[in-house]
């Protein structure tokens, strides 16, 4: 267990990589401006005026600077080297596709061999906890990393909620690995995840001045993914689930709705539970913020979840549902 001058030698380098984490998001801002990488408003946009896009290389690269320097400083297995190596290059293709769009299939294609590659060099245990035999444990793993992928993608659609889940997410793994003991090169990268999110979530609250872009939700969310399916192999499921409960939530039953109805799921659209909410006149700033709130009580239910499982998830659960009850319950005053 980290010593109270650990903790703030801890604190300390978490600020630094947000500052490093802000003035990069600046310089990137500027850069983008200069390419002219814009994201255009149409009618599935909750911005009204041209922004830039692709900010997520920013977010991407301070990560991948904090977690080079700690992991060169502490020592660790040679397979997250690996995943970092991949999530920069997924992160890179993503951002081609930013500056100019890449047609569905190649950016697919890049998504599927970052996770087969991840899989390749994932050096935890079983994930579903040996219930699974070991091919059919890697393959539906794969699948759910795959889905993460794409899942935090179509969640980054207004201001500051994806910086918002990044945070909560990196944070809450980082709290709850130090809580069961967990070494150094564990606890401190989704942490230091979490504070180049918040870096970058400065210029990206409402009125945002940048949007992450898929260099960001695509690199973010193979990056989280990793982390979340590391901490189940290693036993701790539970929090692995309630954790990213809202984004897993929202998007899946959104997807669940769309193929019930026999639409195109790969066709951009305005049904997710956040997006109601700002149809019905809610701000960007306050719908992050009740998923913040909501966040914090997710990672109050992983930690319980160490010691009651069953009643962590249940907790996390109507946390959940209650949020998205919040949201839809905006959307359903307007229309009555």
């Amino acid at each position: 267990m980290l010593v109270f001058t650990d903790i703030a030698l801890v604190a300390t380098a978490s600020l630094v990589v947000g500052l490093l984490g802000w003035v990069t998001t600046i310089f990137v801002r500027k850069a983008l401006l200069q390419l002219q990488v814009f994201d255009a408003p149409n009618d599935r946009s909750s911005h009204t005026v041209p922004k830039p896009r692709g900010g997520g290389v920013a977010v991407i690269s301070t990560t991948a600077v904090a977690w080079i320097a700690t992991w060169a400083v502490i020592g660790l297995p040679d397979s997250p080297w690996a995943i970092l190596a991949v999530a920069v290059a997924l992160a890179g293709v993503s951002f081609i596709d930013d500056v100019q769009s890449l047609p569905p299939l190649p950016r697919f294609a890049a998504q599927v061999a970052a996770v087969a590659l991840g899989l390749a060099v994932f050096d935890g245990g079983p994930v579903f906890q040996g219930l699974l035999p070991v091919w059919l444990d890697r393959l539906l793993a794969g699948l759910a990393w795959l889905w993460f992928v794409n899942l935090f993608n179509f969640m980054d659609g207004i201001d500051g909620i994806s910086g918002v889940e990044a945070i909560a997410i990196g944070g809450g793994l980082s709290v709850v690995a130090w809580s069961v003991g967990l070494p150094g090169y564990q606890v401190l990268p989704p942490l230091f995840l979490a504070a180049a999110a918040a870096g970058f979530l400065v210029l990206n609250w409402q009125p945002s001045r940048i949007f992450l872009g898929d260099a960001g939700s695509i690199g973010l969310g193979f990056l989280l993914g990793w982390l979340l399916l590391d901490a189940a192999a290693r036993g701790l499921w539970a929090p692995a689930l309630i954790l990213p409960g809202y984004y897993l939530a929202d998007a899946t039953i959104t997807l669940l709705k769309r193929l019930f109805r026999g639409e195109k799921i790969w066709r951009a659209h305005r049904e997710h539970a956040y997006q109601k909410a700002v149809d019905a006149g809610w701000s960007h700033a306050r719908v992050a913020l009740n998923i913040a709130v909501a966040n914090l009580a997710l990672v109050a239910c992983a930690l319980a979840a160490l010691f009651a499982p069953v009643a962590g998830l249940a907790v996390g659960a109507g946390v959940i549902a209650a949020l998205l009850w919040r949201l839809a319950g905006a959307a359903q005053s307007v229309s009555s």
